[in-house]
């Protein structure tokens, strides 16, 4: 089987995660900027069997699209350029960046350490791709 690639999306930083091989167990694989993440897509792809991209959809507390929403839209479309013949979808992220900080409090990482974004948004793509897994399943 071929892999399940997710990102959480942002302005400047980009969470990647990916499953296993036969789609069961989400994976934090890299934060990059944002501005190279076509890039890293594409040399990623070219290497790795992937099945379908997971794109986290964020909205707000009363399920309205949240404003970086416009940018990920811009971003779809040059994905699906990139990549027309791997599906894309989105799933639903809100709370994640809470929910990765809360997993790296539980997990035992000291205060400096979570403060890196990087992490919290590559753990918050993990959670994404878990939750779309779960959905899916």
């Amino acid at each position: 089987m071929a892999r399940i690639i997710a990102l959480d999306y942002g302005k400047q930083r980009t969470g990647i995660a990916v499953t296993d091989e036969l789609q069961l167990i989400a994976s934090g694989l890299a934060t990059v900027k944002t501005e190279d993440l076509l890039q890293f897509l594409k040399d990623y792809i070219a290497k790795e069997n992937i099945a379908r991209i997971v794109v986290g959809e964020p909205k707000q507390r009363d399920n309205t699209p949240s404003e970086i929403e416009t940018s990920i839209q811009v971003f779809l479309k040059s994905l699906k350029t990139s990549f027309p013949l791997i599906p894309i979808d989105r799933q639903d992220e809100r709370f994640t960046s809470k929910v990765a900080v809360q997993t790296m409090v539980e997990a035992g990482l000291k205060k400096k350490q979570r403060r890196k974004k990087e992490l919290i948004d590559e753990i918050s793509a993990t959670l994404i791709l878990q939750s779309y897994l779960n959905r899916i399943q």
